[in-house]
């Protein structure tokens, strides 16, 4: 157990961070949200299970998910083709690193079977897996942010004696606009951000930094 810890501890700490500490806080402090809203409108309460099929749940928990997966992919690709001088968290300036080569030219008994397999589809896919995967878990938090939301909003439009309105017509309104924005905006300012500090700043023994000799200049991790 001790050795699956330490071979896991990223993983597991990121997991009991996000689940066991923040995503719960969350729910349980927006169904205590939901339910003083309900009661102003003068509505009863739900339970926590009610509470968790809402569209008030739902949307604040996409539009937030949605954001981090777009973030993650968008600077997977970034990084692919750009180049900061002095980052931790960019390629060298002048010379061909690991992640551009030819992974044919790097094939070895242990290498993912699409690798092993040769040219073809399965390769191609594979070469892009990561920024597929975090962009197809974007495409799904937004249009389930999509789907919550246009159900929270014709909550509050009937609330105040208005129309209800579909997905598509939701997706018309300043009020998504403005719940994605807010959030898309704030991922990548601290993209910019990590970007820029990792120039000037350290951090000795994490590998999103240069080590703390290295001169400003020098760049990559």
């Amino acid at each position: 157990m001790k050795g699956f810890v330490r071979r896991n501890g990223l993983l597991l700490v990121s997991f009991v961070l996000f689940f066991g500490t923040f995503f719960v806080g969350q729910t349980i402090t927006g169904h205590h949200v939901y339910n003083e809203d309900q009661k102003e409108h003068g509505e009863s309460g739900v339970t926590m299970q009610e509470y968790v099929t809402t569209g008030h749940f739902l949307e604040a928990t996409m539009e937030n998910w949605e954001s981090e997966f777009l973030q993650m992919g968008a600077y997977i690709l970034l990084t692919v083709w750009f180049r900061q001088k002095g980052s931790a968290e960019s390629k060298k300036l002048d010379q061909e690193e690991a992640v551009e080569r030819d992974p044919l030219d790097d094939v070895r008994a242990d290498s993912p079977w699409p690798v092993r397999r040769g040219k073809g589809l399965a390769l191609s896919l594979y070469k892009n897996s990561l920024s597929l995967a975090f962009l197809g878990l974007f495409a799904i938090a937004f249009v389930l942010h999509l789907l919550g939301g246009a159900r929270e909003f014709s909550q509050e439009q009937q609330a105040h004696g208005g129309a209800p309105v579909s997905p598509s017509e939701f997706l018309g309104t300043a009020d998504f606009w403005f719940q994605s924005l807010q959030n898309w905006q704030s991922e990548f300012l601290a993209v910019a951000a990590i970007v820029f500090l990792s120039i000037y700043l350290r951090q000795q023994g994490s590998p999103e930094s240069k080590p703390v000799a290295a001169p400003h200049s020098e760049t990559g991790s």
